[in-house]
């Protein structure tokens, strides 16, 4: 039998106790039954606060769709995140990664420049490395993320800084501490004694033996006087206050850096401006900027030039061909002439055969005499040429300087090479006999008689045996 509806509603537990007559049916309904929640009083905003906000959606929650694109509100937000970085790139920045090593001193590498602060230039080196640049290198401040070609000087432990330089540049120094061998530093030469020259590298005092000052022997160390040398720690004791430097160790390195470049970009056949540096009885050493090469002295002009310096002079800039390149010994030869207008090109049309032209005696040799007819073409009168008589030597016909009238017989000019003939132009001298050979005659002895008739003996005949009882 159930209670009333309007009792449930009024009293749930009596309703539930008034089916369960027995003490037992009471205490398991007050046991298992909660108790019940008091009412919860309607909230108003308070008189101070502003409206309340809605913590929870009455409605359905939507799932995102990963195909639909950002809020405008969104893609502002990501892309102020990024800045100029892509999302892949920032991952990759934010990944872990492993320890990288230590740079050597004397490394090579590119850096982006992050920062400028005061006289310090900092670099990112990559690999969560750092570098600092002092700002007086440069002429004008870099730009920020400008990328710089920077070579490592050393590392900084207490800073977590690498202290770079511009690629052959000088390490500043403070003291002795910061000083080691095989670094690069600025020297000031002081003055000079018997051995070299004395310098100061900032305040620390050191020596630069003269046969490291320069890559070629030098007589007046006093020229270095007062300048700024790019030297290489040699030896360093910093007990006895010992410093030796080497400019030639930073020369020769550039030298040979310079040399490595240049040799990539030579060609034959290209024209190349460079220093006379070397004069000599062969030719000419000239600076192409790194590398020397030899100008021949048969390649110095299209005269005859008996010592390079004829032509050049030491230190002058001139204008040189390639000619030959030797990449296993690292020779090359050039040509100073060839810029010049070769006069072999026009000699056949200017010296033909049969024609006669005047020149000057430039040489005597024992085949004949080199006759100069213009500057850079020389003939050649061959011995036999010289007279219509027997001669012996050239110098019993011509000298040295005189001017003679010659014959061009014959024009090579592609062997550049001239046949000419002094003879052709004097008179055939007459075959009459002289005085002295009629003389000669008359006192020869008178000739001898000649037998007549045939001649006795031989093979054919009769021996004469028979006549002493031979039988032949």
């Amino acid at each position: 039998m159930h209670a009333p509806a309007a009792d449930r509603g009024a009293d749930p537990q009596a309703a539930i106790a008034a089916t369960d007559s027995s003490g037992a049916g009471r205490h398991v309904a007050a046991e298992t039954l909660p108790p019940p929640e008091p009412a919860l009083a309607p909230q108003t905003p308070a008189a101070n606060q502003g409206p309340v906000q809605r913590t929870a959606p009455t409605g359905p929650i939507a799932l995102p769709n990963l195909r639909s694109p950002l809020t405008p509100d969104l893609e502002q937000e990501l892309a102020v995140a990024l800045g100029d970085l892509s999302l892949d790139e920032m991952m990759a920045a934010t990944a872990p990664t492993a320890a990288a090593p230590e740079l050597e001193a004397e490394a090579r590498l590119r850096g982006r420049v992050v920062s400028i602060h005061r006289d310090n230039v900092f670099l990112d080196l990559g690999s969560q490395r750092q570098g600092v640049l002092a700002m007086r290198v440069f002429v004008e401040p870099p730009q920020v993320g400008a990328l710089l070609d920077v070579q490592i000087a050393r590392f900084d432990p207490a800073e977590g800084l690498y202290e770079v330089v511009l690629p052959g540049g000088a390490v500043a120094v403070e003291d002795w501490s910061q000083v080691t061998e095989g670094m690069v530093v600025e020297a000031r030469i002081t003055g000079q004694n018997k051995g070299g020259l004395e310098c100061e590298v900032n305040h620390l005092r050191g020596f630069i033996p003269a046969s490291q000052c320069s890559l070629y022997r030098v007589e007046d160390l006093g020229q270095f006087v007062g300048q700024k040398l790019r030297a290489v720690v040699t030896e360093v004791n910093p007990d006895k206050h010992k410093l030796v430097l080497s400019p030639r160790a930073v020369l020769e390195r550039d030298k040979a850096e310079a040399k490595t470049k240049l040799m990539a970009e030579l060609e034959v056949g290209q024209t190349r401006e460079g220093i006379v540096r070397s004069l000599q009885e062969f030719g000419a050493f000239v600076d192409l900027g790194g590398v020397d090469g030899l100008v021949h002295i048969s390649q110095l002009s299209w005269d005859r030039v008996r010592h390079a310096s004829e032509v050049l002079h030491l230190g002058q800039k001139i204008k040189v061909k390639v000619q030959k390149i030797d990449p296993a010994t690292g020779k090359i030869s050039l040509a100073f002439r060839d810029l010049a207008d070769n006069p072999w090109a026009h000699a056949a049309g200017k010296y033909p055969p049969r024609s006669t032209v005047q020149g000057t005696v430039t040489r005597l040799m024992d085949f004949g005499a080199f006759v100069r007819l213009e500057s850079g073409i020389e003939g050649l009168i061959h011995i036999s040429e010289l007279s219509h008589r027997r001669v012996f030597r050239a110098g019993d016909i011509l000298q040295e300087g005189q001017q003679v009238e010659v014959l061009v017989l014959s024009v090579d000019a592609t062997g550049q090479r001239i046949s000419l003939s002094l003879k052709a132009l004097e008179a055939r001298p007459t075959t009459a006999a002289k005085p002295e050979d009629e003389a000669a005659e008359a006192e020869a002895p008178p000739p001898r008689r000649q037998h007549q008739g045939s001649l006795k003996g031989g093979i054919g005949g009769n021996s004469g045996g028979d006549k002493f009882g031979l039988k032949w």
